[in-house]
């Protein structure tokens, strides 16, 4: 699951998504079916991606979703109903020794470690799979390691035969991490997907994502691009070893390229399959309200408490947005109220004028451009107007092609218009507007997004949307934005240890990148979800604000 709209993880997003959560409320799905965990049965998730990539180089999936299904990492996350996320040892046997001040950490592995064929994992396969992370043949992973490993600047992975030396193996229990910086949240970095191990031998970049070395309860039995792909037990799993994992379902079948909508109707008719089954995609507007206001199906919608952002990038780099004084004024056009109402009204949201998401630790609100929630199209134009561009504007917005998406891009487009501004919806596949905005093509002016942040912690709201060493590349500053200024913040923050200092500095730069307005803060996202009748233990955590798939069981 990725965090990034229109990348189907993660990003996302991950999605999407560090050390505090989001204050969520108690979540409409997740205690009338609550039970103990029981073993059996086939679950179907219903997703509108159409690929799917168990390549921990290349995900983006948080530590509770599809990934985390496949591949075990050092560390993982214990995600529990009305509970604030904690970090917890996975492979490893805790969260790590810190020492020399926070640059180096140390982490041991657990007994009886094995992959699917009954082969010991090593820490040699665990170095050799965050070196492959730095290989351009595998980009579009999460990459805080990248700019935190000692002497990661120029490598570009194993491929050529050149090894990391910050990553030690001094035997194949044990593994060492050189940092170039003190890092306080090095527990969560190492829950991310590259921290899965990758035996070197069985290594193939370009087919691994479609049949991974499996360390987790599951491994890939078939997959179809575009049709299916379908998990069944690891044999070789303990469960002795993994305190987060239930492995309830001996199959698990993500059913790809489902219509968001149709998908949704049919978990709302809840009828053969769709009884066994959840829906991976937010619940569009339409089916949100008719799930809210009907009793047998309400209390299968799972809902979050505000969590990950939704906002509109500016390509920085392009044309009028280059101008500070443009983008400020556009500010000023955006009508969140129907954006809101488009998502599904005040069940999908609240308006968001900060980066920093609620719930994070050295979240300070503001809102540096004041306005009904509307917008104020007259101060716009006006704005617009003494910066040379009035009634001139005319913008193209690259946007997933889905019906929710749109309806919301077309909200934001007829605020636009009030202020003289034309946008041209661009609609493309999930896939190739992920390409469109991570790579390195800049043929595009807007784009809507919404970040998880990969964990709780300012750092992941911040660094992966705006230091100027993630523009393009498969990285996820799609506003392309870069200010020295703010990377040397970000490069402060990120290696200040003390919790409250480092919160003050992440505060500092939210404020400091919105005066240079590279993205409208749309809402802080509500996400819903609908589950099957049969489906149980289907809960979203305090943190991230997406189902914990690593728990889902069915009733026998």
């Amino acid at each position: 699951m990725n965090r990034l709209r229109g990348m189907g993880v993660v990003l996302a997003a991950a999605a999407l998504m560090l050390t505090g959560c989001n204050a969520n409320p108690a979540n409409p799905g997740s205690s009338s079916q609550s039970a103990p965990p029981t073993k059996g049965g086939t679950l179907t998730i219903l997703t509108s991606q159409t690929e799917i990539s168990f390549d921990p180089a290349k995900s983006q999936s948080l530590a509770i979703t599809s990934l985390g299904l496949v591949n075990r990492r050092l560390t993982t996350w214990e995600v529990a109903p009305n509970q604030p996320a904690q970090v917890v040892p996975d492979l490893a046997t805790d969260t790590g020794t810190e020492s020399d001040g926070g640059k180096t950490w140390t982490y041991t592995l657990k007994d009886n470690l094995k992959y699917a064929d009954g082969t010991p994992i090593t820490t040699t396969d665990i170095k050799y799979g965050l070196e492959r992370s730095f290989a351009p043949e595998l980009s579009g992973g999460l990459g805080y390691h990248k700019s935190l490993l000692a002497g990661a600047d120029s490598y570009k992975g194993p491929y050529s035969g050149d090894q990391l030396a910050s990553i030690q193996t001094p035997d194949q229990k044990t593994i060492v991490f050189k940092l170039n910086t003190p890092y306080g949240d090095w527990p969560w970095i190492a829950s991310m997907p590259a921290f899965s191990p990758v035996p070197k031998a069985k290594d193939n970049p370009n087919t691994y994502g479609q049949k991974p070395e499996a360390s987790g309860p599951y491994q890939v039995q078939s997959y179809t691009q575009g049709v299916s792909l379908n998990l069944s037990r690891n044999p070789s799993w303990d469960p002795a070893t993994d305190s987060v994992r239930t492995a309830g379902p001996d199959q698990i079948n993500f059913k790809l390229s489902q219509d968001t909508t149709v998908a949704a109707q049919s978990l709302i008719a809840d009828s053969g399959e769709a009884k066994n089954s959840f829906g991976a995609q937010f619940v569009p507007a339409a089916q949100l309200a008719q799930a809210q206001s009907n009793p047998n199906v309400k209390d299968r919608l799972a809902t979050s408490g505000p969590g990950a952002l939704s906002y509109l990038a500016f390509n920085t780099q392009r044309g009028a947005l280059k101008d500070v004084k443009v983008r400020r004024a556009l500010e000023y056009a955006a009508d969140r109220q129907a954006y809101l109402v488009a998502a599904g009204g005040t069940i999908a949201g609240e308006p968001a004028t900060t980066l920093i998401t609620p719930g994070i630790p050295g979240r300070e609100p503001y809102d540096l451009y004041p306005a009904e929630p509307s917008g104020d199209p007259a101060k716009a134009k006006e704005m617009l107007a003494a910066a040379g561009h009035a009634n001139d504007l005319n913008l193209t917005l690259v946007v997933a092609n889905d019906s929710s998406t749109l309806a919301q891009a077309q909200a934001l487009q007829q605020g636009f218009a009030k202020a003289g501004v034309k946008i041209t919806l661009k609609p493309l596949d999930a896939n190739t507007v992920t390409a469109s905005v991570t790579g390195n093509d800049t043929n595009y002016d807007l784009y809507l997004g919404s970040w998880q942040p990969d964990f709780p912690s300012p750092n992941a709201n911040i660094q992966p949307l705006f230091d100027s060493r993630q523009i393009g590349g498969g990285n996820y500053n799609i506003s392309r934005y870069s200010n020295p200024e703010v990377d040397a913040l970000i490069k402060k923050a990120t290696g200040t240890v003390d919790p409250a200092e480092s919160a003050k500095l992440w505060a500092t730069a939210d404020k400091m990148i919105m005066q240079d307005a590279p993205v409208i803060p749309l809402t802080y996202t509500k996400n819903s979800f609908l589950r099957g009748s049969n489906v149980r233990n289907f809960f979203i955590g305090a943190f991230p604000a997406y189902p914990n798939y690593l728990k889902v069981t069915l009733a026998q």
